[in-house]
């Protein structure tokens, strides 16, 4: 245990939490900016198991922020969970990673979650974030919100039945265009890192039997006027009508508040996904897109990346594909169709 002697000597902590936290299991959806933060920071405290899930690949513009990556793995386009995990084995290799190349979505988020002790979020759209809200209710596991950009964020831990969830607080999401991405407004770094590190602290703490040491508020800081705000929502539960936690209504879970292709914060991308669960034989694929393509399309065992006309297109086994130059969903899904099918 000389690893976690630091943490063990911390007069709130102790042995029995190091072994608490080595017995627990997380499940952290996004493994981008407030992810690999998150991740770094549990795996380094000796979370027994984490599993990883993000849908998305290293781009060259995620080295700001995003602290489990470097020009290699941007260079090769490796999956984000896959290099996450590979970093964080060398980091600690007495602990159990599991990468997933996935997207998270109403057809499998409950599997995704299912035995964990705790979700995290490490997103960075609305709807993904009220899915897990759903799943996490449904399922009576605890979460903690996170959501960071610009030089500002914000964290809290939901309890559900204890403390209010995510559309107690936000009954929908705001419609698009109207809040602020990390595509028109930037993200400073210093921000991540204080949000993912509250984000970490308080998964800790549930993670130890330490609900009653929450911070049970939405805490919000911002990085450059140094303005620390915590919020008291509980109110937001004691109402009553919370269409997730109290009417049990799981509008996102079920699919009928969900799309299957979404823009992507800050790419001038879209994510286009299949109707149905699917797979893919890359092979062939990159076979038939030879006279297409500008330059001879790239494969490697988890995608395939080429480009056609002002397109960058990143196909997954699953189906899934990451279109780089444009930003309409509509456009999106007719090129999906035109180079790899309907």
């Amino acid at each position: 245990m000389s690893r976690y002697s630091r943490q063990i000597i911390q007069e709130q902590f102790g042995p029995a939490a190091q072994d608490r936290l080595a017995q627990a299991r997380v499940t952290l959806i996004g493994c981008g900016a407030l992810g690999t933060v998150i991740a770094n920071t549990l795996a380094r405290a000796g979370v027994g198991y984490l599993r990883l899930v993000d849908r998305d690949f290293v781009e060259l513009n995620n080295l700001q922020r995003q602290v489990l990556f470097d020009e290699s793995d941007a260079l090769n386009g490796v999956p984000k969970s896959v290099a996450a995990a590979s970093k964080l084995a060398i980091a600690n290799s007495e602990i159990t990673i599991e990468p997933i190349v996935a997207d998270a979505h109403a057809g499998n988020i409950e599997s995704l979650i299912n035995g964990a002790t705790v979700v995290l979020d490490g997103t960075d759209n609305f709807e993904t974030r009220y899915l897990i809200n759903d799943a996490a209710v449904k399922q009576n596991l605890p979460w903690v919100y996170g959501a960071c950009v610009s030089a500002e964020g914000m964290v809290m831990p939901i309890i559900p039945g204890a403390t209010p969830c995510l559309r107690c607080i936000f009954d929908a999401p705001p419609p698009p265009g109207v809040s602020p991405t990390c595509d028109t407004a930037g993200v400073l770094s210093p921000i991540v890192n204080i949000i993912a590190s509250i984000q970490s602290m308080e998964a800790m703490k549930i993670m130890i039997g330490r609900t009653d040491a929450l911070v049970r508020r939405l805490v919000q800081f911002n990085v450059w006027t140094g303005e620390f705000t915590a919020f008291e929502m509980q109110a937001a539960l004691d109402a009553g009508d919370c269409a997730c936690c109290r009417q049990r209504q799981f509008a996102y879970l079920d699919g009928t508040q969900t799309g299957r292709t979404v823009t992507l914060c800050g790419r001038n991308a879209v994510q286009v996904r299949p109707a149905s669960d699917i797979s893919i034989r890359l092979e062939e694929v990159a076979e038939r897109l030879k006279s297409a393509a500008k330059n001879p399309p790239r494969l490697n065992r988890y995608l395939l990346r080429f480009e056609v006309d002002q397109y960058e297109i990143t196909l997954f086994r699953d189906g899934r594909a990451i279109i780089k130059g444009v930003n309409d969903v509509e456009a999106g899904r007719t090129i999906y169709a035109r180079y790899i099918g309907a």
